[in-house]
């Protein structure tokens, strides 16, 4: 492949920018994958007694081949100096890899920013849940999505009557970015909902008119809270996941589970406690270096 010859591009502060090849083999978590994943693979499968998912065996085989030369990578040549470079097959893949993670992450800010969230004021509405809730929708990911409605459904409500529209008059508009683990790599589904600070009603020639709304009080966002926590409680009550006996609630066993959802289960359970799964220090907590 040939690169179209141009001018070279600058940093803002007018310096050349130079391309250097991204080095993951050198880094503490690439060497940490490539020593011990095999290891890892079979302490879970013999402790599970069942083998782990194709596809997280997938993801971990991608990492160790993201920008590595030998499997794959384009040369690029300048058609006027005829200066090359070798640029390295990335995986693309959206779990742990540090480099295909950013560049995605940069890439969808990008596409909202430009295409997608109106030049209007936009409000960062995190919902995180208690550590059982993780467990369960990391156990059964199709729960996600009506819990995701439940809670656009009660801030959109909360911001109608913030506008003082009703419901057929307007609506408002979010975009939720799931993120599926914490700052420490756990196992931590959370939401990050950019919600359109007001609601978008029609105005009188028919064209879309946003009417902005004050920030929540605190009181508000105590009463929004509360309203999310018990119509979700409703919602997976009415699914027959939690059940409700003598005052108490509880998460449902799931005899269906397969045998990979077996074998996945105890590593979940250890990472959103912040465990080793694992070896003699199985159970203990893990410990966190400050600064690190």
């Amino acid at each position: 492949m040939q690169a179209i010859g141009r001018q070279p591009q600058q940093a803002p502060d007018g310096t050349p920018v130079h391309y250097e090849r991204h080095r993951p083999e050198l880094t503490t978590l690439y060497r940490l994958v490539q020593q011990h994943a095999a290891t890892f693979f079979a302490q879970a499968e013999d402790a599970a007694g069942a083998d782990l998912p194709q596809f997280v065996k997938d993801e971990f085989d991608a990492f160790l081949e993201c920008g590595i030369l030998a499997h794959g990578f384009l040369r690029l040549r300048c058609g006027d100096c005829g200066h090359d470079k070798l640029v390295a097959f990335s995986c693309k893949r959206r779990g742990f890899c540090p480099s295909c993670g950013a560049r995605r992450m940069s890439q969808t800010a990008a596409h909202l920013l430009d295409h997608v969230i109106p030049h209007v004021p936009v409000r960062q509405w995190v919902l995180s849940l208690p550590i059982p809730l993780r467990l369960l929708l990391a156990a059964q990911p199709k729960l996600v999505t009506p819990v995701l409605q439940v809670v656009h459904r009660v801030i959109t409500r909360f911001l109608l009557k913030q506008a003082g529209v009703k419901t057929d008059e307007a609506d408002s508009g979010a975009v939720t970015l799931i993120q599926r683990f914490g700052s420490a790599a756990n196992l931590n589904i959370h939401l990050h909902c950019l919600v359109l600070d007001g609601v978008y009603r029609r105005g009188t020639d028919g064209a879309p008119e946003f009417v902005e709304v004050p920030a929540p009080t605190d009181e508000a966002l105590q009463t929004v809270l509360h309203k999310v926590i018990m119509r979700m409680m409703k919602l997976l009550t009415r699914r027959g996941v939690l059940v409700e006996e003598e005052g108490s609630t509880y998460i449902a066993d799931n005899d269906s589970d397969s045998d990979e959802a077996r074998a996945l289960r105890p590593l979940q359970a250890a990472a959103c406690t912040y465990r080793i799964a694992f070896g003699p220090r199985a159970s203990q907590k893990v410990l966190n270096r400050p600064g690190f």
